[in-house]
């Protein structure tokens, strides 16, 4: 077990080795880049080095709480987790949580074909995507056929921004560190006014942000997309990208250009660029939302669930997390109920900032 600054270069190199030979997609936050920066951020944060035969077969990244209550790297703002081992490699998943002194294992967003973690998923959410492979022409055709209204209405409002609020220009990689601060009280504000908790306000998402802003490798890259009207910032987007994934993490826009539709049309120039790089897929992650169904090609499996050992933190994780997890599935699974607590949440924010 090491704290991941610890991970020798040699060490973060084999990582990269088992990731490039996995089947799954190249998503950046199953990187050894991500959880350095989780570590530097989180004291809690560790990984386990896996060894068969003498040599290393894997790597468990993972955040050790109270009385040893194990959770993925990142667990909350991490959109794919998971262990990163050579292909065969099947260790007993109790046995790996007892040698790391661990009395459960949570995950929110495990990647599919964990099969260390997968049989013991509560629940399987559609994480969205967006397929550029063929090129972004080929994608927008397909929208032009699935969705016509949505992308001619789309276009049009990208044009109206144009005439009324100025040139429309489109950052893929953009360095100002005021656009980030922009992006980010942005997104603060969206999350009070939808009475959600601002993980903005959290120092060490704050902090784990600024770190991954400035990382620069190639299958880890912090990316700041930003859509202007004439010098002004319309919309903006935060996340990682791999040789062959973007990430799409934290999006948000000003709400006083909220009739153009800035995010939507920020989107399609984010997949635009991204074919452009030769990123293939853009992944929108899980939760349900109106943009997301307008602009995915496809959904990939996601899965939450915990492994859990015998003892004092196993019982607390089951008494704690068990009863929230059960009654957000099933208000979820409820649409009528999912927008009545949206509703509801939504006027708590406006009492709160009333």
């Amino acid at each position: 077990m090491l704290r991941p600054g610890e991970l020798g270069a040699e060490e973060r190199e084999h990582w990269r080795e088992l990731r490039a030979k996995s089947h799954a997609p190249r998503n950046p936050f199953m990187e050894p880049e991500f959880t350095e920066a989780v570590g530097a951020v989180r004291p809690g944060a560790r990984v386990a080095v896996l060894h068969e035969g003498g040599e290393r077969a894997g790597f468990l990244p993972y955040e050790r709480g109270p009385l040893g209550q194990g959770r993925a790297i990142g667990l909350g703002v991490s959109d794919r987790q998971g262990a990163v081992l050579r292909q065969g490699a099947l260790p007993d998943p109790r046995r790996l949580l007892r040698a790391c002194s661990l009395s459960s294992f949570a995950f929110d967003n495990l990647e599919a074909g964990q099969g260390l973690f997968t049989p013991y998923a509560a629940e399987v959410h559609a994480s969205h995507v967006i397929d550029v492979a063929d090129g972004y022409p080929a994608y927008e055709e397909a929208l032009r056929v699935r969705s016509p209204k949505f992308l001619r209405t789309t276009l049009a409002k990208e044009r109206r921004l144009g005439r009324q609020a100025g040139e429309v220009r489109f950052v893929f990689d953009e360095r100002e560190p005021a656009a980030l601060r922009t992006l980010m009280a942005w997104k603060s504000a969206q999350y009070r006014r939808t009475g959600r908790r601002d993980r903005f306000a959290q120092r060490w998402i704050t902090g784990l942000v600024g770190r991954l802003a400035v990382t620069r490798t190639p299958e880890c890259t912090g990316t700041l997309s930003v859509l202007y009207a004439g010098s002004r910032p319309v919309a903006a987007h935060f996340g990682l990208r791999s040789s062959t994934v973007l990430a799409c993490w934290f999006p948000a826009y000003d709400v006083a250009a909220a009739k153009y539709s800035p995010g939507l049309v920020l989107h399609l120039r984010m997949a635009e660029a991204a074919a452009a790089a030769g990123i293939g897929l853009l992944d929108l992650g899980r939760g349900a939302a109106e943009y997301k169904d307008s602009l995915k090609t496809g959904e990939l499996p996601v899965y939450e669930g915990a492994v859990t050992c015998w003892g004092a933190g196993a019982a607390l994780y089951r008494l704690g997390r068990e009863p929230a997890r059960r009654a957000h599935a099933f208000v979820r699974d409820r649409p009528r109920l999912a927008s009545a607590a949206a509703r509801t949440l939504k006027g708590a924010a406006r009492l709160r900032r009333g």
